[in-house]
């Protein structure tokens, strides 16, 4: 077991198809841990398991696996660029404490590596950037790194620049050893280190003279050095480096080309040099569960007591896995946890550590470690486990609210019951995944990210537990909102029997409604009279009345975006004033929206297609006539990039279509952007 500065979290994100799994390979190729490469194309890799992520050759699960290099035990989760999954990015970002973004060298900063470059700056994570694919025809390694700067803000620094372009790229200058590294592409070839070839002295000088003018911004010691002409020795700048990537203030830039086998050593050299071990980074915060308002904080020692985040659950031939990151403390087998979601003790039956789909028992594990346990049957993710002793909770991970869903219905009763237990197994692992029965058609709803997500589902369901059951089409999720204000005003009155006295119900209330801007929110107030001197129990039922009625609105979609005030109560002596109010309310309420532009509101999607100049006609046109909003056309190296608003019902069927008119050289990328009013 390593020492905790030894150790590793790391993970590898970027857009669909800029390379990761292909990084992550050879990573593991390189370090000892697999003895032959996997390619993505074949459907061979370690880590892409799955058999739907084999036939569609992308990742779909994050996967995690631990291995070693120059002593350093380093844990990495290969994460899925398809926006479908940005679950798995986010909540593997939670618990990881750096990560390289891998960029394709010809198509730059794409939507999905802009999504994820978004979440590590939420959790801040450090980063190292990997430009990939330097070997493709139109392949520019300073373009990417202006783009990186230009569209994600950051301060991106060249450490190392490469020998040669395109089809000719064998190497890589390193800027602060100033070697040349020379690459054969044999995979199990390391890289040549030599001098730097004379014709690239002055630009590899020049571009180590921006890297340290980039570093002495940000480290006055190292200014003072540089300006009075000091040499700089390869520690100095090393240290500078790390203090820089670890404080969030710098993003080294490396490059290369992982299916060709060139690049890979410096990178993984540059992951154990620049990215932090779990003693680097700050301790992780929470609070008391007993008192909510005392914030606790536990530091990544063996010594804390045990505190972790459940961040994926598994199912593991139907047994339920958790994979957890300590933060602190230690825990073995056996041993007894917290789950303060639940406030339940449950027990660790088994450790397990993570190769993929293989896995290795563990007596222990200990602060900074990823690993796997299987015993906790209502851990989900996000959820703290802890020492009973010392409880903590830990700020969960968000959830994405579905946008598409589809009916499914099993062939006959004794599938029914199979088809809800698999429903049940797969929304525990997957938090974006949600089902229930409709009242109103008795069918049963899947609801999720996007029309992959779904297919993926109902594939698992069948190959993982023999459930046949039919899928209807994908239908959008709808919300609804008011688009002006209104006032409504209920009376309500009944009596009932109850035990052989009459009981009066009553209860009069007024409020008002009136629309708030796009993704604000719903928001409730009171302005009640000041004369009105009411019961708070009273004013309390009134209040919940809105919110009861506040869930849906006219149509029975969720409402959103309205501010509701309670304007009015009235009592009347003698009467149950309580269940009266609360009735009165939700009725004041329902008319008030409805006297207010009630109108239903659609998710609309961002859609970025990449094409030839040739088909740019064809897809905008297209765009169009799907009643798409083109927001921006802009170049990125040889290709020409449209930027769009469509309705998500507008786009189904649109992979298909995209293919057709681009004779298949069109790619398109599609994530939600907000819900707004029905486009007509």
């Amino acid at each position: 077991m390593a020492k905790i500065d030894m150790v590793r979290n790391l993970g590898v994100v970027a857009h669909i198809d800029a390379g990761k799994t292909t990084v992550s390979e050879r990573f593991l190729f390189h370090s000892g841990k697999i003895h032959k490469v996997g390619e993505v194309h074949d459907g061979e890799t370690e880590m892409d398991w799955m058999e739907q992520e084999r036939e569609r050759g992308i990742t779909i699960t994050a996967a995690a696996t631990t291995f070693e290099w120059k002593k350093h035990e380093i844990h990495l989760i290969d994460t899925p660029g398809h926006v479908d999954f940005t679950i798995e990015v986010e909540r593997s970002l939670r618990v990881l404490d750096g990560a390289v973004v891998v960029f394709c060298g010809v198509a730059g900063v794409q939507p999905q590596s802009e999504t994820v470059w978004h979440q590590a700056d939420k959790f801040k994570v450090p980063r190292i950037a990997f430009i990939n694919k330097l070997d493709r025809i139109g392949a520019s390694f300073t373009a990417t790194i202006a783009d990186i700067r230009e569209r994600l803000g950051a301060n991106a620094v060249a450490i190392q620049i490469p020998i040669g372009t395109e089809d000719a790229f064998s190497g890589a200058i390193d800027l602060v050893r100033m070697k040349a590294h020379m690459f054969t592409g044999d995979v199990t070839d390391t890289p040549e280190i030599t001098e730097i070839p004379s014709e690239l002295q002055a630009s590899a000088a020049d571009a180590r003279d921006q890297m340290i003018q980039a570093l002495a911004d940000l480290d006055d010691a190292l200014a003072v050095k540089y300006l009075e002409g000091q040499e700089l020795t390869v520690a100095e700048l090393d240290a500078a480096i790390r203090k820089a990537t670890i404080g969030v203030k710098m993003v080294p830039v490396l490059g290369g080309t992982a299916l060709r086998n060139k690049g890979i050593h410096p990178l993984l050299d540059a992951v154990i040099a620049y990215l932090p071990s779990p003693a680097d980074v700050p301790p992780v915060s929470g609070v008391d569960p007993r008192n909510t308002s005392e914030r606790l904080t536990r530091a990544p020692k063996n010594s804390e007591p045990f505190a972790a985040l459940a961040f994926k659950i598994a199912m593991d031939e139907g047994r339920k896995v958790v994979f957890m990151r300590v933060f602190s403390g230690t825990i073995e087998a056996g041993h007894e946890v917290l789950n303060v979601r639940t406030g339940k003790k449950e027990k660790i039956a088994r450790l397990f550590q993570l190769h993929a789909n293989k896995r290795e028992r563990l007596d222990k594990a200990v602060a900074g470690e990823i690993v796997a346990v299987a015993g906790l049957k209502d851990a989900t993710t996000g959820d703290t486990v802890c020492d009973p002793k010392a409880p903590i909770l830990l700020e969960r991970i968000d959830t994405y609210e579905p946008v598409i869903s589809q009916a499914i219905e099993a062939e006959n009763q004794s599938a029914k019951e199979r088809l809800d237990f698999a429903l049940g197994k797969m929304a525990d692992e997957d938090p974006t995944f949600r089902f229930n029965d409709d009242a109103d058609t008795g069918q049963t709803l899947i609801r999720g990210m996007g029309e992959l997500h779904l297919e993926i589902i109902v594939d698992r369901m069948k190959r993982e537990y023999g459930v046949q059951a039919r899928a209807g089409k994908p239908q959008v999720v709808y919300r609804e909102t008011i688009l002006g204000e209104g006032d409504g005003q209920a009376v309500f009155e009944r009596s009932i029997s109850a035990s052989g006295s009459e009981q009066m119900i009553y209860g009069e209330a007024s409020c008002h409604v009136r629309a708030r801007p796009r993704g604000t929110g719903m928001e409730f107030n009171k302005a009640l009279p000041a004369s009105a001197i009411l019961p708070p129990n009273i004013v309390a039922a009134a209040e919940q009345g809105l919110k009861d009625a506040a869930s849906s609105g006219p149509e029975g979609y969720p409402l959103e975006d309205v501010e509701v005030t309670l304007t009015k109560i009235v009592l009347k002596e003698g009467s149950n004033g309580e269940i009266g109010s609360r009735a009165a309310a939700a009725e004041a309420f329902r008319r008030a929206v409805a006297a207010a532009k009630p109108s239903r509101l659609e998710p609309i999607m961002a859609v970025e297609v990449t094409v030839d100049d040739e088909f740019l006609g064809a897809v905008i046109g297209d765009l169009t006539q799907r009643k798409g909003n083109v927001q921006d056309v802009g170049t990125r190296g040889v290709k020409r990039v449209v930027s769009a608003h469509v309705a998500l019902r507008n786009m189904f069927g649109y992979s298909t279509r995209v293919r057709s008119l681009t004779e298949g050289r069109a790619t398109f990328s599609m994530q939600f952007h907000a819900y707004d009013t029905l486009q007509t």
